[in-house]
């Protein structure tokens, strides 16, 4: 009976007991080799969470320096924005001063129709200054657009000229405001219409909601003006 006769089961499932118990074995050393702490003094941990607690704060403060400049780069953005905003908006109002741009907006039309031809330059020119006077912003006469320079000649009788451009009747005011204000303007006792009418000629105001000004000048710069230094600020 000795020595004892083992079976090929029985020789497998120790083989299998010893890999087992070698792998437990190999398991546990390498779990205390690769914790640092395990075994360490209370005075190492302490150590360790100093250090944690120093990097987090670390952290936070970076993390608040970057919200802070993210913050930065948006205002920086938005007032950036806004700036180009509204150097765009005073730019469409320095091209409709200027006539460069067209415009539109409230307002009316005044056609003039003078079949005996008795209509001046003078007269035109009162009629602007009144509908300047009553608050105007943007006017064109026939597809001449009218500026703060603009002037009236009449170079050979009978034929009028506005800003050198030679009109014709019948003499078409296309003007931009309050239609309230600009049309009691011409209707005034003694005013234009009045004036226009003891020459013969006919006067017709319609008030629209939407006129278009679209006669444009072309842009000229200034001869001798520049910009002076801090032009444009405040």
């Amino acid at each position: 009976m000795w020595p004892p006769r083992v079976s090929r089961a029985q020789l497998v499932v120790g083989v299998l007991l010893f890999a087992l118990g070698a792998g437990l074995a190999i398991q546990v050393r390498t779990n205390t080799e690769s914790d640092p702490l395990r075994g360490a003094r209370e005075s190492d941990l302490v150590r360790v969470l100093d250090e944690l607690e120093q990097r987090t704060q670390r952290l936070e403060a970076e993390k608040h320096r970057l919200e802070v400049s993210r913050d930065q780069l948006e205002s920086s953005n938005n007032r950036a924005e806004e700036a180009r905003q509204q150097t765009d908006q005073r730019a469409q109002v320095l091209g409709i001063l200027a006539g460069t741009v067209k415009a539109t907006g409230p307002g009316i039309t005044l056609t003039i129709n003078d079949p005996q031809g008795n209509v001046r330059p003078d007269m035109l020119l009162d009629t602007l200054q009144e509908l300047r006077a009553a608050g105007a912003e943007a006017i064109q006469i026939n597809q001449v657009r009218v500026v703060a320079s603009t002037w009236f000649d009449e170079p050979v009788q009978g034929q009028i000229t506005i800003d050198g451009q030679r009109v014709t009747a019948p003499y078409v005011f296309k003007v931009i405001g309050n239609p309230q204000d600009l049309q009691p303007a011409l209707n005034i006792p003694g005013g234009v219409i009045r004036t226009l009418e003891k020459k013969q000629a006919q006067a017709v105001v319609v008030p629209s909601q939407q006129v278009l000004v679209d006669a444009l000048r072309a842009p000229t710069a200034p001869d001798y003006a520049r910009s002076a230094p801090g032009a444009g600020n405040g």
